[in-house]
C-alpha cells in the first residue's frame, strides 16, 4: 500500500492505495505556513483516526502546486513513515510526450491528470479539473500532452463577483431548476452551473475540432460533480482521478 498525496490551492487530498484500489480518503485544508513539525502532527493525527499503520507503508507520492507547502510536507511524511516521498516534476517517467512551449512549467496535477485519464479512459482524451482554477488539458491519440485552457475557478470568479458588485450575494454553487432563473440567486447560479457547462461543451468542440477526432471525456475537482450533469456531452466524473494518477506515477517510477 502506498501514500498518494494531491496538494491543491484549497485543499490536500490523501489516499492509500493498494493494488490500484483507494481504500483511504482524507481532506484538509492547504496551509501554506504550515512548518514540517505541523504537518507531521497533523499526518499523525490523521493516521491514528483512519487506523493507518505509516510504518506498513511501501512508498509515498505527492503531487503539489503550492511550492510553499512540497517540502515541508514532504519530509514530513517520511519522518513519519520512512519511505522517501517522490515529488511529481521534472525527470519523473510518465508516458507523457510535453508537446508544448516550455515543458517544465507543466504544473504536476496537470501531468497526474493527464496519465490517469489516459490510463483509465484511453486516448485521445480531454481531461477537465474544477478546482480553484478550472484546467482543460487535452491528450492525443500518441500520447502527446498538447496542452488546454486555463479559466477562474468557478467559486473564485464567484466570490470576485460579489467583493466587486454591491448588490451580488455570494452562493453556494448547486445547479438551479431552471437555465431562465427568476432571482438573483438562482441566476447567479444559473451562470456559475449552467454558464459553465456551457463553456465546457463549447471548449471541447473546439478542442476536438481542432485535434480532428473526437475524444474521451473526463472530469473532476470538487465542482465535478455539480457541473458534469448539466453539459450536454457525456463526461465521466471522476472524483479519484488524481489519486489513480499518482498510484500510476509511482508504478512507473518505483
Amino acid at each position: 500500500m502506498i501514500l498518494a498525496i494531491d496538494v491543491g490551492n484549497t485543499n490536500i487530498v490523501l489516499g492509500c492505495v493498494e493494488d490500484e484500489r483507494i481504500v483511504n480518503t482524507i481532506r484538509v485544508q492547504t496551509d501554506s505556513r504550515a512548518t514540517e513539525a505541523e504537518y507531521a502532527i497533523k499526518l499523525r493525527q490523521l493516521f491514528e483516526v483512519f487506523g493507518i499503520d505509516g510504518t506498513a507503508l511501501e512508498g509515498a507520492i505527492l503531487s503539489s502546486v503550492v511550492p510553499a507547502v512540497t517540502e515541508p510536507l514532504r519530509r514530513a511524511v517520511e519522518r513519519l513513515t520512512g519511505v522517501t516521498c517522490m515529488i511529481v516534476g521534472a525527470g519523473m517517467k510518465t508516458g507523457l510526450n510535453l508537446r508544448v512551449d516550455d515543458p517544465g512549467t507543466v504544473a504536476g496535477d496537470l501531468v497526474t491528470g493527464a496519465v490517469a485519464a489516459m490510463h483509465y479512459y484511453g486516448r485521445p482524451v480531454i481531461v477537465m479539473d474544477l478546482g480553484t482554477a478550472t484546467t482543460i488539458t487535452l491528450v492525443d491519440r500518441e500520447g502527446g500532452f498538447r496542452g488546454g485552457a486555463i479559466l477562474p475557478g468557478v467559486k473564485l470568479g464567484y466570490r470576485a463577483l460579489s467583493a466587486g458588485a454591491s448588490l451580488l450575494p455570494e452562493i453556494s454553487i448547486v445547479p438551479p431548476k431552471k437555465c431562465i432563473s427568476t432571482n438573483t440567486v438562482d441566476c447567479m447560479r444559473s451562470g456559475a452551473v449552467y454558464g459553465t457547462a456551457a463553456m465546457l461543451d463549447g471548449m471541447i468542440d473546439r478542442m476536438e475540432a481542432e485535434l480532428g477526432e473526437p475524444c474521451a471525456l473526463v472530469a473532476t475537482g470538487g465542482l465535478a460533480q455539480y457541473i458534469t450533469p448539466c453539459c450536454r456531452r457525456d463526461i465521466v466524473c471522476d472524483d479519484e482521478l488524481l489519486l489513480k494518477g499518482l498510484w500510476v506515477l509511482w508504478k512507473k517510477n518505483r
